[in-house]
């Protein structure tokens, strides 16, 4: 498995989120560009996970996978099981139930959120009611490119 460096036009790595990405704003997900794509490229998966959260330890945002093998995941993509206008992408089960669900930390703490990016060879065949668990099964030894950005918010 190759290395993919992940950047956002919303946010540096490390830096803070707008609030326009968090559960305090729009609640909209950023944007992520992905260098030096392999094209062998059939699909990308993203996994947010809040992982200072003082209760769970990490704690899942955002589970979606079957996104096109593209330069630039979009930002504000919708709610919604399967998105057929976003190459028939499936969002799966976590905090945001079949939608991106940003930042909103209990306790008015800082949290550091991670979005991992994995582009894959191949398209899943996974239910919507697929968990995190259950895509990072499915996915292993299908990995060509992984990534990650991670922002923080208060």
């Amino acid at each position: 498995m190759k290395q993919i460096t992940v950047t956002s036009d919303a946010f540096e790595n490390n830096g803070k989120i707008p609030v326009d990405y968090t559960g305090h704003g729009k609640d909209i997900s950023p944007s992520f560009i992905l260098s030096e794509l392999s094209g062998d490229a059939k699909s990308v998966a993203v996994v947010m996970d809040d992982i200072d959260h003082p209760l769970f330890g990490i704690y899942n945002h955002w589970v979606i996978w079957n996104l096109p093998a593209v330069k630039v995941i979009p930002e504000n993509i919708p709610y919604g099981k399967v998105l057929d206008h976003f190459g028939g992408a499936s969002q799966g089960v976590a905090y945001g139930r079949h939608k991106y669900r940003g930042p909103k930390p209990p306790f008015n703490a800082s949290h550091a959120y991670r979005f991992d990016v994995y582009v894959l060879d191949f398209r899943l065949d996974l239910s919507v009611t697929a968990r995190k668990k259950d895509l990072l099964a499915a996915i292993d030894g299908h990995i060509l490119q992984y990534g990650s950005i991670t922002g923080n918010y208060k």
